[in-house]
């Protein structure tokens, strides 16, 4: 498990819940994300929305640490794509929607931070949890599997042998 995913007594559970989502949307391919948008789409008439901040791509600075430990470094910087959006239904606790991806897709940026303010919506919350999160957690999963069998193929384990001089 990595350590963004361990939980901390300092976060909400509401506040660990929307960064898993998050992240689940910012990593998923694009043409998959797309795909399972199209299905919530055909389920059900999303919403329309208003764009706080159009998608724009900048640049972010990835930190690093050795070991995992370590003292930070600047390890380099990455193409990012950002957006924010407001759902336009006329409902009084209007939260925006708001999505980070790494690249320069406008329309998984878009997308993400959509499906985001519908997943703060008690009405929506199941239904995208069920359309969209979890086939894409599960996809996931199971690519990260396969990297990891991949990886597993190429592991070498080193051994000492007493070699009886003492």
């Amino acid at each position: 498990m990595m350590q963004s995913e361990t939980a901390r007594p300092d976060v909400p559970a509401a506040h660990a819940a929307r960064a898993a989502w998050l992240r689940i949307l910012a990593t998923a391919p694009t043409d998959a994300l797309d795909g399972a948008y199209q299905r919530l789409a055909q389920a059900q008439a999303l919403p329309a929305y208003r764009l706080l901040r159009k998608p724009e791509a900048g640049m972010a600075m990835v930190r690093g640490r050795a070991g995992g430990t370590g003292a930070q470094f600047n390890l380099g910087e990455i193409t990012v794509t950002r957006c924010a959006v407001v759902l336009e239904d006329g409902a009084a606790d209007a939260a925006a929607g708001v999505a980070y991806v790494q690249g320069r897709s406008v329309r998984h940026a878009e997308q993400a931070a959509v499906l985001d303010a519908l997943l703060q919506r008690p009405a929506w919350h199941q239904r995208v949890q069920d359309l969209v999160l979890a086939p894409l957690a599960d996809a996931h999963a199971s690519r990260a599997a396969h990297a990891a069998a991949t990886a597993a193929q190429t592991r070498v384990e080193f051994f000492t042998m007493v070699r009886g001089e003492d």
